[in-house]
Formats: C-alpha cells, sequence, structure tokens
C-alpha cells in the first residue's frame, strides 16, 4: 500500500512535556513543529516475507540459545486492525523486553537483577492473512528507574509495527491486567484519556490460554480512528 502518508493527530496523544516523566523536560520539542510532505523514500519498502522469520523469532523463550527461559510463560497474542475493523496482513511486529527479573540484555542496564543467560528478550513475527500474531515469550518483571526517588517501571513489552513503507513504523508498549504500578508510572500517565491508556493493557485471556503450561493475553493493535492505539513518537 503506497501513497502520501496520513498526517498524524498529535491532539489525542499525551503531553510532550511532562515534569513528573523527568527526562521529557530536556527531550520535548521546545519550538513548534514543522510538518513536511512525504516523499517517495518514506511512502515505498521495505517489503517483508515469511523467507525473513526464522523458526524460532517468535518463541522468545528458546530463540537465543535453544534452552528455556527461566520465567512464567505467557502467550501473547491478538490482531492488527485498521480503522474499520479490517485486518492488516504481512505486517512485521517486533518486541524487546526485560527478562523475568525485570532486566534487559543491554550494556547501559545496571540493575541488579541477574541476566538470564537463556534470554536474549525480542523476537519478531508476520501477522497472517486475518492479521493475527502471536509471541510466545516470559512475563517481564517490573524495574526501578532514576525518576523519582522509589519510580518503577509496570510489566510490559515494547511492541513495533512495520507497515508497507518506512514512513508507517509505530512503536507502543503493552501493559498487563492487573498491574497496581500502571497507576503509579509517570511514563503510563503521561496517557492523560484513561480509556486511552486501558487500550494498552492486555486482559488475561484464559479461553486462550494452556492448563499446565501458560497464560495468554490478548492484545489487539488498532492503526487509526478513534480506537486507536496510543504510539510513541506521536507525543
Amino acid at each position: 500500500m503506497s501513497g502520501a502518508l496520513r498526517p498524524r493527530r498529535r491532539e489525542i496523544h499525551p503531553r510532550p512535556y511532562d515534569p513528573a516523566y523527568k527526562t521529557s523536560v530536556t527531550r520535548a520539542p521546545a519550538l513548534p513543529l514543522l510538518s513536511m510532505e512525504s516523499t517517495p523514500s518514506e511512502e515505498t519498502g521495505p517489503r517483508f516475507g515469511h523467507s525473513l522469520i526464522g523458526p524460532r523469532d517468535a518463541d522468545l523463550i528458546h530463540n537465543f540459545t535453544g534452552n528455556p527461559a527461566i520465567g512464567e510463560r505467557i502467550r501473547v497474542h491478538g490482531r492488527v486492525l485498521d480503522e474499520a475493523g479490517r485486518p492488516v496482513p504481512e505486517t512485521l511486529l517486533e518486541v524487546w523486553q526485560a527478562n523475568a527479573g525485570g532486566r534487559y540484555r543491554h550494556v547501559k542496564d545496571g540493575y541488579t537483577a541477574p541476566l538470564d543467560p537463556n534470554f536474549g528478550g525480542c523476537g519478531r513475527c508476520l501477522t497472517d492473512g486475518e492479521g493475527r500474531y502471536e509471541f510466545m515469550t516470559v512475563k517481564p518483571g517490573a524495574y526501578p528507574w532514576p525518576n523519582g526517588p522509589n519510580d518503577w517501571r509496570p510489566a510490559h513489552i515494547h511492541v513495533s509495527v512495520f507497515g508497507h513503507a518506512f514512513g508507517q513504523r509505530l512503536i507502543t508498549q503493552m501493559y498487563f491486567e492487573g498491574d497496581p504500578l500502571i497507576a503509579r508510572c509517570p511514563i503510563a500517565q503521561t496517557v492523560r484519556d484513561r480509556a486511552q491508556l486501558d487500550r494498552l493493557v492486555a486482559p488475561l485471556d484464559m479461553g486462550e490460554s494452556r492448563g499446565m503450561d501458560y497464560l495468554a493475553y490478548k492484545f489487539d493493535i488498532v492503526l487509526r480512528g478513534r480506537r486507536r492505539s496510543v504510539f510513541e513518537g506521536e507525543m
């Protein structure tokens, strides 16, 4: 799908400047934003195919070393939809997350929780013809971050949706139903509309869980319209 990209509706997204979210003070734009027409380089490519997806790419439990990661096994599934509820097929989803102890496999992550030698923390898949996707992973742990004296990030998974053009990549976060840290997180609270924030919370899906194996969480991603998901970079 090519053509001019639709401009973002910034009024429905979190404010870029929020003193409670400390680093937003220095990162927020100081001047009015400029809107520029998209060019062919943003409106075309790349094209992804199933041949680029490895057999374990969507299995974060095993895709790092082949040995199982430590933690609560979960299945994350859902659909990518447009504003009319139509499926968005053949779309690349990438996910990354902390391990079960709340630590990322990143050189700058200084949290004292241990690294899991069998967990890399990232994966990818393509949506099918009905816009469906799924990942197997371990539930990420909460972790502290240097915003306030005792601020913690709720358990979350980062999700990137890569459309059919370079200018269509969108990034968001998925939270988990019932997590009390969501209401205490300065980043989550930049989403002022509670209904919008609730769309980033994946409900427990016992119907898709498997006894003695894993729990399932359902996370649908809506790309446009009044029921759209909130994305980072549109703040």
